[in-house]
């Protein structure tokens, strides 16, 4: 079996190569794994490195746009699981042009090369975000797409192109939306990663707002395991929510990372809300644990500290990104 993973040097395509890799997967344990990466900001070949030496991986840089590329490269697969993505929605507002082209573009050309080279299964990989924000309750697969960052608006864009690739031509696509991950090797501009080196470092932490905002909090592992039972028994054409069933306002995420870290409240700094700042997510993932058997196993504390270990004990990989990010700003 041939599995070509796009964005795999990356935070949540990175964690499924290493356990595919590692033997999490064993339906899929003697693939052969390419992995294509543009290594872009957030893309780091070093999360790769616990499995480098594997011969069933190989690597390949480059970008989901390049037609002739990608084609090359799909020859011969059997599974395509798309992670590549513009994803920060902070970056997203300051510029919105490299998100439509990756998400849009790309995703695009990803759905038409697996086409013309008759894939078995193509798992895209969604957010959350593509629903807006829900006030109460939780979203079905099924609700409408309200999004409200260009990021999200992108990803949605690139959802409906994927559902149209089945619909018109049959493509065996599924698609997963997830709610907020963390793990570790996740690029330091996202929230936890963000608040646990500069907690580190001595140095405060922002906080959007009143801190009110509600996120649903899924560890990578738990992910990455949603993603793989679609792969092997998600029927093409269906939509999965994966969630983490852990709700928090970001004032209750920012307490149990003081906590954790063994710090107090002076440690935090209010900033200016984000611009069209979604109030909640959360979504139901009820017709994935129905259909597929999915159940998160990493519960939040022991997620949480064991991610802040990572990150104590993995400084070499952090502190030159933040650096290069500080430059880049």
């Amino acid at each position: 079996m041939r599995i070509l993973v796009t964005g795999g040097a990356g935070f949540i395509g990175s964690h499924y190569v290493r356990q595919l890799l590692g033997g999490a997967y064993p339906a899929v344990d003697a693939a052969e794994v390419i992995v294509l990466d543009k290594l872009t900001y957030a893309g780091n070949e070093a999360n790769l490195a616990p499995v480098a030496d594997d011969p069933r991986l190989r690597f390949v840089r480059g970008d989901i746009c390049d037609r002739d590329l990608v084609a090359e490269l799909m020859r011969g697969v059997d599974l395509v699981v798309h992670f590549a993505a513009e994803t920060h929605v902070d970056r997203s507002i300051t510029g919105a042009d490299a998100f439509v082209v990756t998400n849009v573009v790309g995703t695009t050309t990803l759905l038409q090369t697996a086409l013309e080279a008759e894939v078995g299964k193509f798992v895209h990989v969604s957010t959350d975000e593509v629903y807006g924000s829900i006030e109460s309750g939780s979203w079905p697969e099924d609700h409408a797409l309200e999004p409200n960052s260009p990021y999200s608006a992108a990803k949605a864009g690139s959802d409906l192109l994927a559902r149209a690739y089945h619909r018109t031509h049959g493509l065996p696509v599924c698609i997963t939306r997830c709610s907020n991950n963390y793990g570790p090797y996740q690029f330091p501009e996202k929230v936890l990663p963000l608040f646990i080196t500069n907690l580190m470092d001595g140095q405060q932490v922002p906080l959007y707002g009143d801190g009110l905002n509600v996120r649903d909090w899924l560890h990578v592992t738990d992910h990455c395991q949603g993603i793989q039972l679609v792969a092997q028994s998600g029927r093409p054409g269906e939509i999965y929510n994966i969630g983490g069933g852990t709700e928090l306002t970001n004032k209750e995420l920012t307490e149990l990372v003081l906590a954790e870290m063994g710090m107090d409240w002076s440690m935090v700094r209010p900033v200016e809300d984000r611009k069209g700042h979604d109030r909640r997510y959360s979504v139901d993932h009820s017709k994935i644990v129905r259909e597929l058997g999915y159940a998160p196993s990493v519960d939040f504390t022991t997620g949480l500290r064991e991610t802040v270990r990572w990150y104590r004990e993995n400084r070499d990989w952090w502190e030159p990104l933040k650096a290069r990010a500080a430059v880049a700003r």
